[in-house]
């Protein structure tokens, strides 16, 4: 799988998310993060000292520095993990059980359900407690009459 991504993230929005990171870093919070000593990736024990910051969702790539972007990890598991997101792991390990899976363009074409836990992706698109249960229920027969 190609290792590329495109940076358009503006710099002063990198240095502002820096600097909520930064911020972030004294509360209590991430304090009983890393006192807990556990790496959010391979669950390894660690001393507080050894664990770092890590943003699941990269400052450069579109990420925040919020509670829910942010986890403890070790040294070793942050330099690995770089400026990818979960999902570049899902789809890498898609593409090592069934390569070529992914060489063709669309979804269909993958022919791949990727079923993520509720929580994850409550991380990924954002809380979704106050949406109907049912999507499609209040949505128009005619796609035009939601204009």
């Amino acid at each position: 799988m190609e290792e590329w991504f495109d940076m358009r993230v503006d710099p002063a929005q990198i240095a502002k998310e820096r600097a909520k990171a930064r911020e972030l870093r004294r509360t209590n919070w991430w304090r009983a993060q890393i006192q807990k000593g556990i790496c959010h990736y391979c669950g390894g024990e660690f001393p507080p000292s050894e664990l770092t910051m890590d943003h699941i969702v990269p400052l450069s790539r579109g990420g925040h520095s919020t509670k829910g972007n942010i986890v403890p990890c070790c040294k070793a598991c942050n330099n690995a993990k770089k400026y990818t997101m979960p999902v570049d792991e899902i789809l890498t390990e898609l593409d090592r059980e069934d390569p070529g899976c992914m060489d063709a363009q669309g979804p269909e074409a993958a022919d791949v359900e990727i079923e993520l836990p509720d929580d994850l992706m409550r991380e990924l698109v954002g809380d979704t407690d106050d949406a109907p249960d049912d999507p499609g229920k209040d949505a128009p027969d005619d796609p035009e009459q939601g204009i």
